[in-house]
């Protein structure tokens, strides 16, 4: 029987080359890989990197865009955060957007504009923030935004050329993981002003682009990312394990918030070893500190403590405080379980943070020092 020749079809066996090639070149030494462990860790990325385009970029339509949460306790990619909640929806600049939502017990929720990112890649830059400062919020908590259109005074951001995504972030300071935690509900809704009738279904054209965009947000988060240690990282990042550099704002890097602080560097501990981490939470709407393996997924929060935010951390006397990173529980009210892993990522987080943030201090110790301490 003769194969049926469609674009659709050229398009998906490009995927498939591209999956292929990802396995031998990401997936490997080329990436700093180096045993099995890292290669398994690689293939469970990728399979999330894939699952998040299919929800987020497959059906995608920015004259009639849904909210899609982007990530949760199983899909993590691109720095994911136990206490936060993401959505996005495909917007053009051309168009005029109604977007209404509730505060769901946040302490922060904004609203994004990305640039850049109709083919599936990665956004090239962050063109602008809405957050709750800047707009009304009822006695219910909930509100109604506007994208695009005629300006407002409030309550509104422009879609400067090339605008393509909105993304959204509701943060919470919980004692559980907002992110794990199944009745936390933003409800949110977006119309495309003047929209017209339904969209045509779907064709082979329509098929094979998205087939294809789906190949690019895999490509953009895997082969289009160099190695950690052999990048230029941003200014926020360390390449030197458990020694944190100064929190500063991102500026506009993509997919960064630009109401947020961040520091961030690996950790590196023995079997035998912990990483005491002492540190002071600044006035500040939001603050965390999270634990990611190599590709930039959070540890799993969902059945483990991974990361803390302020009500989850135990203060001394004088309003500081120390996190203990450890293989086991040693012990101190502020652990924070590694999952046995000896190599991983710490990363800081500060929502509109207010003056200078002091920087955390890492120290590796013994584990028999902590338990005794």
């Amino acid at each position: 029987m003769s194969t049926i020749e469609t674009e659709s079809r050229t398009a998906f066996h490009e995927l498939l080359a591209l999956l292929q090639d990802v396995d031998r070149r990401w997936a490997s030494a080329e990436w700093n890989l180096l045993g099995p462990d890292d290669v398994v860790g690689a293939h469970r990325t990728l399979m999330h990197i894939v699952q998040g385009g299919l929800t987020t970029y497959f059906e995608t339509d920015a004259a009639h865009p849904r909210f899609q949460r982007i990530v949760g306790p199983t899909c993590k990619f691109t720095g994911d955060n136990a206490d936060a909640i993401y959505y996005d929806a495909p917007v053009s600049p051309e168009r005029h957007y109604v977007v209404r939502g509730r505060m769901d017990g946040a302490v922060y929720v904004s609203f994004t504009v990305e640039c850049d990112t109709a083919d599936g890649g990665m956004a090239a830059r962050t063109a602008g923030v809405l957050n709750d400062t800047q707009f009304d919020v009822d006695a219910e908590g909930r509100f109604e935004l506007h994208f695009g259109g005629p300006a407002r005074p409030r309550n509104w951001l422009g879609l400067e050329p090339g605008a393509s995504r909105i993304t959204t972030r509701h943060y919470y300071e919980n004692t559980r993981s907002a992110a794990a935690d199944p009745t936390r509900n933003a409800a949110l809704e977006i119309e495309a002003v003047g929209a017209g009738g339904p969209p045509a279904r779907p064709d082979d054209a329509s098929v094979s682009v998205a087939i294809r965009r789906i190949a690019q947000f895999v490509r953009s988060r895997t082969l289009d990312m160099p190695p950690m240690a052999s990048s230029s990282p941003p200014p926020f990042v360390s390449l030197v394990p458990n020694q944190f550099p100064k929190p500063i704002r991102p500026g506009d890097y993509g997919l960064a918030a630009f109401d947020a602080a961040y520091s961030m560097a690996p950790f590196v501990i023995g079997p035998d070893d912990a990483l005491v981490m002492t540190a002071r939470w600044p006035t500040c709407r939001f603050a965390n500190v999270s634990l990611w393996n190599r590709f930039m997924q959070t540890l799993d929060y969902a059945n483990r403590t991974v990361s803390r935010n302020r009500a989850q951390t135990t203060f001394r006397d004088d309003g500081s405080f120390q996190m203990v990173l450890a293989h086991r529980d040693p012990g101190h009210p502020n652990w924070i379980d590694t999952e046995g892993r000896a190599f991983g990522l710490v990363f800081w987080r500060y929502m509109l943070p207010e003056g200078e943030i002091e920087t955390p201090v890492g120290e590796v110790v013994p584990f028999a020092e902590v338990a005794r301490r």
